[in-house]
C-alpha cells in the first residue's frame, strides 16, 4: 500500500471504500483505524484528495455528535457520527462517511481544520487529486485522465471534455460503455 501524502501538521486520514474503514495516520505512522459506513451504490462517497474545511460539535439528528465537513465539490460531504449505528460497515449513506459517536469523538479533537483526507476504493490507495488530472505521477504515466463520478456516461463525459465518443473508447479499449462506475479512471485521448 502506498503511504499517504501528509501535510505540514503531519495528519492524514484514508478512508476505503471497500473495505469501509477510516485509518488516522500521524508521520506516516498509523495511529488508529475505525470502521465506517460510506455512501450506497446511488449516492457513492466520491474518491479524490481532499481536505476538512470545518467542524462542528454536537449537529445533531442523523448527523451524530461530531461533523467534519469536506471540501468535496456539488454537495455537503462529511465525516460524522450518527444515530444509527447498526448501518456501519455498510454502503448506505448519501455520500458522507459514517462513523460510531464514540469513535468519532475520539478523532474529533485529533484532526485540525485542513487535514488531508484521501477516498478511494481498492486494496492500494489509487486515488487521483481530483476527477481531472493530467501528470507525470499519474496512475496512467501523464496521460489526461477522468475519474468517473456518481451519475456520469460515456457520453457526458464526451461532451463535457469535447471529445468524440469513439475516439474516448478508442483510447480504453478494455472499458464497456455501459457500465462505468464511480472511481473508474478512463484516458482521455
Amino acid at each position: 500500500m502506498t503511504r499517504p501524502t501528509l501535510d505540514n501538521t503531519g495528519k492524514q486520514l484514508t478512508i476505503n471504500t471497500v473495505t469501509k474503514k477510516l485509518r488516522h495516520y500521524e508521520s506516516d505512522r498509523l495511529l488508529q483505524e475505525y470502521p465506517v459506513a460510506v455512501g450506497k451504490p446511488s449516492t457513492p462517497t466520491p474518491p479524490g484528495r481532499y481536505k476538512v474545511i470545518n467542524k462542528t460539535m454536537h449537529p445533531g439528528g442523523a448527523l451524530g455528535t461530531r461533523w467534519m465537513g469536506l471540501n468535496i465539490t456539488g454537495g455537503n460531504y462529511g465525516i460524522h457520527g450518527t444515530n444509527n449505528p447498526s448501518s456501519i460497515g455498510n454502503a448506505v449513506s448519501l455520500g458522507c462517511v459514517r462513523m460510531h459517536n464514540n469513535h468519532v469523538e475520539e478523532l474529533f479533537p485529533q484532526i485540525p481544520i485542513g487535514t488531508p483526507v484521501h477516498i478511494y476504493s481498492g486494496t492500494v490507495e489509487t486515488a487521483n487529486p481530483g476527477p481531472y488530472i493530467s501528470s507525470p505521477n499519474s496512475p496512467l504515466n501523464g496521460e489526461k485522465t477522468y475519474t468517473v463520478q456518481a451519475g456520469d456516461t460515456l457520453w457526458k463525459i464526451a461532451r463535457r471534455f469535447n471529445i468524440p465518443l469513439d475516439k474516448i473508447i478508442f483510447a480504453n479499449n478494455s472499458i464497456d460503455p455501459n457500465r462505468l462506475t464511480p472511481g473508474q479512471v478512463i484516458r482521455l485521448p
